[in-house]
């Protein structure tokens, strides 16, 4: 187990793989195949949620604690505020779960390309171990934005670059 799982008291049982709990690739949860309608309770969940150095998701509480599957990123980023220009622009995301994150050096974007197709799968980290897949509103709008900076074309916040491009 990974330092997100230190504060458990005892090893994964077989109980642990019982949690149905599945974050679709568009942010939504579900529970035995149904979505979870209360925003709430997500939000909830959310806050219990870690990834360990296996890259396994799981729900931690005090009392229990249960894997879960994650089909992308636990997270969507639903909207991004423009601010400033240049090397001092600041791009501010929300989720799907009103998480507010700045990008920068804590907060990094990110863009991973799918082998066969090339298609992009833009992210931001939102805390240790835990991403936000931009939705492509949201990439379209970085993509709108990007400079060009030592060849590569992406995006400045907090005085970090963030290509948008492969290598």
């Amino acid at each position: 187990m990974g330092a997100a799982l230190a504060g458990a008291r005892r090893g994964p049982t077989a109980a642990d793989e019982a949690y149905d709990i599945r974050i679709g690739r568009d942010g939504t949860w579900y529970y035995h195949g149904s979505p979870i309608r209360r925003l709430p309770l997500v939000k909830l969940f959310a806050t219990v949620l870690r990834r360990d150095v296996a890259g396994d998701y799981w729900l931690i509480t005090p009392a229990e604690r249960g894997r879960i599957t994650v089909d992308d990123a636990p997270f969507v980023a639903v909207a991004v505020d423009v601010a400033g220009q240049g090397e001092d622009q600041v791009l501010t995301f929300r989720t799907n779960l009103d998480a507010v994150r700045e990008a920068g050096p804590e907060h990094p974007i990110r863009v991973a390309f799918a082998a066969g197709t090339g298609e992009p799968s833009p992210y931001i980290r939102i805390s240790e171990g835990l991403d936000a897949l931009l939705s492509r509103p949201v990439f379209y709008e970085l993509a709108g934005i990007a400079v060009s900076h030592d060849g590569r074309m992406g995006v400045w916040s907090h005085r970090t670059f963030f290509p948008l491009d492969q290598a």
